[in-house]
């Protein structure tokens, strides 16, 4: 069974392709097939790191939108990472609705997940309040991100009434811890995928390799922790 994998959370600058980059390590280094659609035309982060692996989509042309759906239907064995931009709930939500997009990946075999990238803030809140309120589609899995590297205290939104909802989804909460700026700096100024900060000694030196190395092993173990929890 493939899976689907909408990364969101709607709010600019919380680390959705951040997230989308270390989840297509995650499966590279899994060895499990898959192709990600990069829905973030302002940056296209996803696609320049991951070109070999990633596509750019237009988020607001339902036509180009669909083309993941066709992909999806000719490669149901691979899972598909979708890399959300900011503000784009509106032409998602119109495109996910109007077409019953959850339920045609259901239909297909996929297993459907939303990833709900967040900072400390309450405006992240807030969107993920509205997240799950839109989406509720019973397959629909529910994964929040606490992003270390955008908020340090997040207990007030584990306190929260939206987080009870969160569990009535049965959804999961991870966290994503924060990668030293220096180091996310040069792997950004050097385009260089997560495999090659970890790998190469020509753009990181030994301490720097094994620090990205740690970083995303980390971030591998919660990956972990999600899909056993969806079986």
């Amino acid at each position: 069974m493939g899976r689907v994998h909408f990364i969101g959370g709607e709010k600019g600058g919380v680390g959705k392709s951040l997230v989308a980059r270390v989840l297509a390590q995650y499966f590279i280094d899994q060895e499990r097939p898959f192709f990600g659609f990069d829905l973030d035309q302002s940056h296209a982060t996803f696609s320049r790191f991951y070109q070999d692996y990633a596509a750019p989509i237009s988020v607001d042309d339902f036509a180009s939108l669909d083309q993941i759906l066709e992909f999806a239907e000719q490669e149901s064995d691979q899972d598909l990472i979708l890399d959300l931009a900011a503000q784009t709930a509106r032409w998602l939500d119109k495109w996910i609705e109007d077409s019953d997009v959850f339920d045609i990946f259901c239909e297909l075999g996929y297993q459907p997940f939303y990833w709900h990238v967040m900072d400390d803030g309450a405006d992240s809140l807030y969107l993920l309040e509205k997240a799950i309120e839109s989406y509720q589609h019973p397959d629909l899995n529910f994964v929040v991100v606490q992003n270390l590297g955008r908020g340090e205290d997040f207990n007030a939104a584990r306190d929260s009434d939206t987080y009870q909802k969160l569990t009535q989804r049965a959804g999961s909460v991870i966290q994503l811890n924060k990668l030293a700026t220096r180091l996310a700096q040069k792997i950004d100024f050097n385009n260089s995928s997560f495999w090659a900060a970890a790998n190469n000694r020509d753009i990181m030196s030994l301490v720097e390799r094994k620090r990205v190395g740690i970083w995303l092993k980390s971030g591998y173990k919660q990956f972990d922790s999600v899909f056993q929890q969806h079986v």
